[in-house]
């Protein structure tokens, strides 16, 4: 066993470490997917992939972090306290049920403290059809001006003006606006992109290669930043679909704490577009797939798009004073990664129910 705040990692290059020397003891060998870019220290970037049981297994469950790159901070160490877990481990291979962890998935972001891709794309909101004309977020482009002003702290006009939009249309409406995703404004917020990104050509990838042929397949993905902090939202990522629904709150949810959905408003996140998710239905079409987000809290929902408004603003003017600049990306670190033991306990704990669940999912 490995303590919990051993697993966990303040930067990229420490994690990526920690998650390969993971790999090495338990046995494992490691696929790198090297990205075309360097870290912000100069390091190698890379999403990894580790697989824990058979490569024809039928029964599946990937466990994946840093979708959105400074999220990793979690991800990363729930991935490595698991490759240490003798038990959970065993749990698994006694049933049947491959592991396959995918460490970094948006590995430029988790290297430097940003939410997006090196394109400045939101991976989880990259999976839609580019053949098509790409979805209209109206709200979003009213706002887009307030949100990445000019002027970094905002003028007391523009948090005014914020203020009077959320006043007007009520703050779920401000956060379907901003969060479901718009393909619009690349130097934006949730910024979908305009083509598939590095990021989700690499995943389909690791998909077809390792789950085209599962017959059931699970995916938990780790995720930060919405909900009471510490507490793992367990948010239904699939399809519209009822009985796949009703499938993940057998494997996950309780009387009192049902996986929620986008779909019928239960979530603390807004229903969004392009979800990540979009790539199991079209690489691996023959598996029965079952998978949530667990989604961590940390800081108070507007604190957290505030230091996201912050990091765009931060992107766009390079120029910043550095005490600025420094107050931003802690800000952003705060807002996606609590730095206490308690927090890090409260992630492992909840994780390693949700994966033992899902194993038991998979062999029902």
């Amino acid at each position: 066993m490995i303590g919990i705040g051993e697993a966990f990692s303040p930067r990229y290059a420490q994690a990526r470490q920690k998650f390969l020397q993971a790999c090495v003891s338990a046995g494992l060998a490691v696929e790198p997917h090297a990205h075309p870019g360097k870290g912000q220290d100069g390091e190698e970037l890379s999403m990894d992939v580790a697989l824990d049981g058979a490569a024809n297994a039928e029964r599946l469950l990937i466990v994946s972090s840093a979708c959105h790159g400074v999220e990793g901070h979690c991800g990363s160490g729930v991935q490595v306290f698991a490759l240490h877990d003798a038990e959970w481990r065993e749990k698994a291979r006694a049933q049947g049920v491959a592991v396959l962890y995918v460490h970094a998935l948006n590995p430029h972001g988790f290297s430097f403290g940003r939410r997006v891709t090196h394109e400045g794309v939101d991976l989880n909101r990259n999976f839609v059809d580019f053949s098509k004309p790409l979805p209209a977020n109206d709200a979003y482009a009213k706002l887009h001006p307030l949100l990445v002003p000019e002027a970094w702290p905002p003028t007391p006009e523009n948090q005014a003006a914020l203020e009077k939009w959320i006043g007007k249309h009520g703050a779920a409406a401000f956060q379907a606006a901003v969060s479901g995703g718009q393909y619009q404004f690349d130097d934006g917020l949730f910024f979908g992109g305009k083509a598939e990104t590095w990021g989700n050509k690499t995943l389909r990838s690791v998909l077809r290669r390792h789950a085209g042929g599962a017959r059931r397949l699970g995916w938990i993905d780790l995720h930060t930043g919405l909900g009471p902090n510490g507490i793992g939202e367990r948010i239904f990522a699939g399809k519209d679909d009822k009985a796949a629904y009703a499938r993940a709150n057998d494997w996950w949810g309780t009387p009192a704490a049902p996986v929620t959905s986008t779909y019928d408003g239960s979530s603390t996140s807004a229903q969004l577009r392009g979800l990540m998710c979009e790539a199991v239905y079209q690489e691996c079409p023959a598996a029965e797939y079952t998978g949530i987000a667990l989604e961590y809290g940390t800081l108070p929902l507007l604190d957290v798009m505030n230091a996201l408004r912050a990091d765009h603003w931060l992107h766009k003017h390079p120029e910043a004073p550095a005490d600025l600049a420094d107050g931003i990306r802690a800000r952003m670190r705060e807002a996606f990664y609590t730095d206490t033991d308690a927090w890090r306990g409260q992630v492992v704990s909840q994780a390693r129910q949700a994966m033992f669940q899902a194993v038991d999912g998979l062999e029902a």
